[in-house]
């Protein structure tokens, strides 16, 4: 029976002991398995049931000349045939069906598919941090980490890291959409679960995302709105468009408007494309002027009155030229 050993870094983490170090594609494949949770009944059984399609995605990513920089997660699981630790070398038994996957079973499947087709995918270097003999309880705890504690890096935030990467519209549009998810997310947002994302169920959230993307959309890219004002990264033009629309909440809240999805015309394409235009070509020059991006400062600007505040029904009877 073939030995593998590897130079490791050993960690705790909590009271899980852990080992870290890198093994080739090939040597990895043969050896792993996952255990889907209500469906196996063995100790470390979290993951869910694969998805065909991301599979498919991530063995095109992988054939495409790319490799994962982040570690899979993973348990031995033979109880028979002990990982042995010393000197700082790691060493198992090379035995089928060894090693469950906490995190990584797309990928591993996506690299699985890919090596098919190009054996050299085999011989691609892979991090891994391997556990051993993890308890469900154990093994639900850091999937649960990694799955809901660890917040994923907003896509658009590569442009701002390596403009080359991407070009502007898609940049544009992921900005947008993830600027979006936030809105939707944020307790503080105006729109807090007030967006409806493709996919979601009949019912939940008012405003379109296309809505939000098609009308900001322009004003995002390298060289819109936003840029010529120095509104450039991320978190700013994220605050600002939250910032806004909280200024223009306020007065709907006061009379009880905002939440009222037949009432509120900013839930609605015409009334957000409206409310943007009025940001990128009024308000933005008299916020640079004052120096301050404030929602007070915002609602100074716009003052509203109870008399000024038009509605929706009201909106949709105004004449078009």
């Amino acid at each position: 029976m073939n030995k593998l050993s590897y130079q490791c870094l050993e960690t705790v983490f909590g009271d899980i002991p852990a080992f870290t170090f890198s093994m080739k594609v090939k040597e990895l494949i043969p050896m792993y398995y996952v255990a889907v949770r209500g469906r196996d009944n063995e100790e470390g059984a979290v993951q869910r049931v694969l998805n065909s399609r991301r599979i498919t995605s991530i063995k095109k990513y992988v054939l495409d000349g790319n490799i994962f920089f982040s570690s899979f997660i993973l348990n031995w699981t033979n109880a028979d045939k002990k990982i042995v630790v010393k000197d700082g070398i790691i060493s198992f038994d090379f035995i089928p069906a060894s090693i469950q996957v906490i995190d990584g079973q797309h990928r591993l499947a996506g690299l699985e598919e890919a090596m098919e087709e190009d054996p050299k995918v085999g011989e691609m270097d892979i991090l891994v941090t391997l556990c051993e003999s993890l308890t469900t309880p154990q093994a639900a705890k850091i999937f649960l980490n990694i799955n809901t504690e660890q917040k994923p890096v907003p896509k658009s935030l590569i442009y701002d890291l390596f403009g080359e990467l991407e070009d502007d519209e898609t940049h544009a549009i992921n900005r947008i959409t993830d600027i979006a998810r936030e809105l939707n997310d944020l307790e503080t947002s105006p729109f807090y679960k007030l967006i409806k994302f493709p996919g979601s169920p009949r019912g939940v959230g008012n405003i379109e995302l296309s809505t939000i993307v098609q009308s900001l959309k322009e004003h995002v890219k390298p060289a819109g709105t936003f840029a010529k004002y120095n509104i450039r990264t991320y978190d700013n033009q994220r605050n600002l468009i939250i910032n806004f629309f909280n200024g223009i909440k306020y007065y709907y809240d006061k009379e009880n408007i905002w939440n009222s999805k037949a009432k509120n015309p900013f839930v609605k394409a015409a009334g957000f494309a409206g409310a943007v235009d009025f940001l990128t070509e009024k308000l933005l020059s008299q916020c640079v002027e004052r120096k301050s991006f404030t929602v007070d400062t915002i609602k100074s600007i716009i003052s509203l009155e109870k008399s000024t505040l038009i509605t929706w029904d009201e909106l949709v009877m105004l004449p078009t030229y």
